[in-house]
């Protein structure tokens, strides 16, 4: 019957299904690394905007400088700028941001925010600093959220926060393995994989409103990589109760549940293209990656050459024609990014460690990632342009890791 999931033995076939664990956690193992993680520079100044930048008081001149840090079209100096930009507290909700340009410091822009607080409403200036700025029509990404799974309790655990890790909220206490937090369009719900409660990978929403969990998908089997559609009204996610790892779409409450792939290779990280058309996922041999329409039908590879392990795609939304992935590359992985329109392949990564599981920021240039190293995992933003790597994720904090975004 169509849209019916039909379930046949949890071990058969058990290779297959331990293939799609592997794919899942691979990048949850510290790997052997060249040198300890740290900020990544590289000398691209021909492709950066001198800026200075400042705030009236201290906690928040530390915050704006720490983002246009992390920010790989900007290059911070205190002579030579193209653009002063100054942030100044007005109430304890708003902030002032008053940009001048160049030596004569000619009058460029002033503009107001407001936020939940003095620093929230800085990160909202300064993304509007950032699009009046930056001459490429880019969006601010500052005032981004991320989902992630961390090990600050001890287990794996899934965490939410800002970029800065200036409020970080564990949501789970599950005392299982976690995977892969993905949110929700509305930015109100989280979709992950939990060892929890059956000891078998299960897929759990919760609402961030609420804190309540509720069990999404729970078939025998592997269930994972549930991914919510641009719109919220679909759930792609990797099913194994057939049998072979295959792509199931969902309705936003895990019911209605439909086959879309039919093959026996292995099949991971299902993500929608930004008009809700296509998916694009990681299938085996290698495995490489590939596109289809959500109503079905063959999948067309979309990458060649530049590797032979190419997985965990992210389908940009700030630019469509860009998938980020994660490649092998002799024996380390880096990230790389697909370009749909030019049909060509990069490695954009330049860390002498690894890095996996990209996910987008707002606008299609940055990345947040996992470094990791031979002991640790920790977040960091990549700028896809010059390589320019910068970690947010404290080493306070311990490992970090699989982290989604959401923008406002």
């Amino acid at each position: 019957m169509p849209g019916t999931l039909v379930i046949k033995s949890l071990f058969h076939p058990m290779q297959k299904v331990l293939r799609l664990f592997l794919l899942l956690v691979a990048a949850s193992s510290p790997a052997l690394a060249q040198r300890n993680i740290g900020e990544v520079t590289v000398q691209a100044e021909n492709k950066t905007i001198p800026v200075r930048v400042s705030a009236n008081t201290p906690e928040l001149n530390d915050l704006a400088v720490r983002a246009f840090g992390v920010h790989g079209r900007y290059r911070r100096t205190a002579s030579d700028f193209a653009y002063d930009i100054k942030f100044s507290l007005v109430t304890p909700t708003e902030v002032r941001v008053d940009i001048t340009k160049g030596r004569a410091a000619a009058p460029f822009s002033s503009d107001v925010a407001t936020g939940r607080d003095a620093a929230d409403a800085l990160l909202r200036a300064a993304d509007i600093a950032v699009e009046k700025t930056n001459g490429m029509g880019l969006k601010g990404f500052f005032t981004a959220k991320i989902a992630f799974v961390g090990e600050s309790s001890g287990r794996n655990e899934i965490y939410t926060g800002d970029l800065f890790f200036r409020h970080v909220t564990q949501v789970t206490h599950d005392k299982a393995f976690a995977l892969t937090p993905r949110w929700s369009p509305d930015g109100t719900k989280l979709l992950y994989t939990s060892f929890y409660r059956s000891g078998f990978p299960d897929i759990f929403l919760i609402d961030l409103n609420t804190y309540q969990r509720t069990t999404f998908v729970s078939f025998k089997g592997t269930n994972s990589g549930a991914r919510f559609s641009p719109s919220g009204g679909q759930v792609a996610m990797v099913l194994s109760g057939e049998g072979t790892p295959e792509i199931y779409l969902a309705n936003a409450q895990g019911r209605q549940v439909s086959r879309k792939t039919r093959s026996d290779a292995v099949k991971a990280s299902p993500c929608f293209s930004p008009d809700g058309s296509r998916l694009v996922f990681s299938m085996e041999p290698g495995p490489q990656l590939y596109v289809m329409s959500v109503a079905g039908g063959t999948p067309t590879r979309v990458t060649s050459g530049i590797s032979g392990y190419c997985a965990e795609p992210d389908w940009s939304r700030g630019d469509p024609n860009k998938i980020a992935f994660t490649v092998k590359q002799g024996s380390r992985f880096q990230i790389a990014v697909l370009d749909l329109a030019k049909r060509t392949s990069e490695i954009v990564g330049k860390a002498a460690f690894d890095g996996v599981e990209p996910a987008w920021l707002a606008d299609g240039r940055h990345v947040v990632y996992t470094a990791r190293d031979r002991s640790t995992n920790v977040l960091c933003i990549l700028d896809t342009e010059t390589g320019k790597s910068t970690p947010i994720s404290p080493k306070s904090f311990g490992s970090a890791m699989k982290a989604s975004v959401w923008a406002r």
